[in-house]
């Protein structure tokens, strides 16, 4: 079983602007993110990859991608991570985020995060999601770890 925000993903991604489609539907359920105007690449398990454009909206006073819109990014590729590899038996939430700024974000910034197998059916809840932002030229310009807690989903 996938989640729906998954299986939204898996029906939409090859159509024509279905990952635009996404982006809208991701964005109603998540607000939030709206702000930061992400474009939704790729989402399997382990693994998502979301950009975020270099829109006057996201600048800060240097005319850069503001730093936490660079984070806003890190938590959206995690988010749609988690909804495509949790375990239908389990639950997550964000419960914590390491980032270091490493460069200028002088362009669209790809975000990615990544999990390996392994982590999701371990008995530990607290379950680290590695996050990299990169511009164009693939230089990172943020790294680090969001931290999700995994737990059982309550008996209904």
């Amino acid at each position: 079983m996938t989640t729906q925000v998954y299986a939204i993903w898996q029906k939409l991604k090859d159509k024509p602007l279905g990952k635009r489609v996404f982006g809208i539907a991701f964005g109603l359920k998540a607000p939030y993110f709206r702000t930061i105007h992400a474009r939704y690449i790729d989402i399997r398990p382990n693994y998502a990859e979301v950009v975020v454009p270099k829109r006057w909206s996201v600048h800060n006073h240097l005319g850069t991608v503001h730093a936490i819109a660079v984070c806003n990014g890190l938590e959206a590729a995690m988010g749609v991570l988690a909804e495509a590899t949790v375990p239908a038996n389990k639950r997550w939430i964000p419960k914590g985020m390491d980032v270091a700024y490493t460069a200028k974000s002088t362009s669209d910034i790809t975000c990615t995060a990544e999990t390996d197998p392994e982590q999701w059916t371990a008995d530990e809840p607290d379950l680290p999601v590695r996050v990299t932002a990169r511009r164009a030229d693939g230089v990172v310009v943020a790294e680090g770890v969001i931290r999700l807690w995994v737990t059982e989903k309550p008996q209904r």
